[in-house]
């Protein structure tokens, strides 16, 4: 899988994301603080990286900041993103069964590498659910990328 990944500071937790994504496999598109000479402002970074998601040059994407907050903003302004700030395994769960979401927000500040790797295995063994009314609401979501607030 192509996974774009922002930082807008090179922190340890930084780095071990990187190495954990190659790790499992993944080919790793860095942004920011992650790439040499990258822009490290959270609001650039993180929209660079959903952007990609959003293009399909990424197929998910893993933003973040000291909080996770200003990255998850940022990235879901950009149309046809749906990032979850996830700060423990079952949330990285129910973002990816209950809203679809393709880019993963991640505090800095608040994660440790063992539970980064819990996230991310929740965040990659989580698939979207199949229920009508999750599906509905995910589809309002699209809606609103579009400026339509009407099903």
């Amino acid at each position: 899988m192509r996974i774009s990944v922002s930082s807008d500071m090179d922190e340890p937790v930084a780095r071990a994301l990187v190495a954990a994504l190659r790790g499992r496999g993944h080919e790793v598109r860095p942004h920011g603080a992650l790439r040499s000479g990258g822009d490290p402002q959270w609001a650039v970074c993180s929209e660079a990286a959903a952007r990609e998601v959003a293009d399909g040059t990424a197929d998910q994407a893993v933003v973040c900041c000291w909080t996770g907050t200003g990255a998850s903003i940022a990235a879901n302004k950009v149309p046809g993103v749906r990032a979850a700030l996830c700060t423990d395994a079952y949330t990285a769960d129910g973002a990816r069964r209950w809203n679809d979401a393709n880019v993963l927000a991640l505090s800095l500040r608040l994660t440790s590498e063992p539970l980064l790797t819990e996230i991310l295995d929740a965040w990659f063994a989580g698939e979207p659910s199949g229920d009508t009314e999750d599906r509905q609401n995910v589809d309002r979501v699209r809606l609103l990328d579009h400026g339509r607030n009407r099903l």
